[in-house]
């Protein structure tokens, strides 16, 4: 497969992706706990099916030291007993979310846990985490960027 458009060799398309990046950082910075940041990252990617981001970041929590199980689970989440449940929480959040554009909503009840898990400043960091991926989801699915050859920590 080869990718349809160069994110990465293209002027406008470049200074976009750094600002996204520079976007990023505050979430990094956040005090959103990072395997649940990369939880919401991996289910998003399934969601939208970005194969780019789904290997970027299944990587990446494996190098984190995330276990094979839980990245392996995550797509099932729901069935899983490997999840606590503030990471359900963010998880259900991350699939409303996701799916809006397809006629969904985020629910009171998916509100109601996500709320009894955290603070508003992960909260923030939550939606900011599930927007962006959002963003690089679509980016790379556009450009059709193949996936398969990114190595954990590649970007940063």
């Amino acid at each position: 497969m080869e990718a349809r458009f160069d994110l990465y060799n293209n002027p406008v398309a470049t200074s976009f992706v750094k600002r996204l990046q520079t976007a990023a950082k505050v979430i990094d910075g956040s005090p959103l706990p990072k395997a649940t940041h990369e939880l919401v990252k991996i289910r998003a990617s399934q969601i939208n099916g970005c194969s780019f981001c789904v290997d970027m970041h299944t990587k990446d929590a494996a190098h984190m030291g995330e276990s094979s199980v839980r990245i392996n689970l995550v797509a099932a989440w729901r069935e899983a007993n490997v999840f606590t449940e503030a990471e359900r929480a963010a998880l259900a959040l991350t699939e409303e979310a996701t799916r809006v554009a397809d006629g969904g909503q985020v629910t009171d009840d998916t509100w109601a846990q996500v709320r009894k898990h955290y603070d508003d400043d992960q909260i923030a960091a939550l939606i900011a985490a599930i927007a962006t991926i959002n963003a690089w989801n679509r980016l790379n699915a556009i450009a059709h960027t193949p996936a398969g050859d990114y190595v954990a920590g590649q970007f940063g």
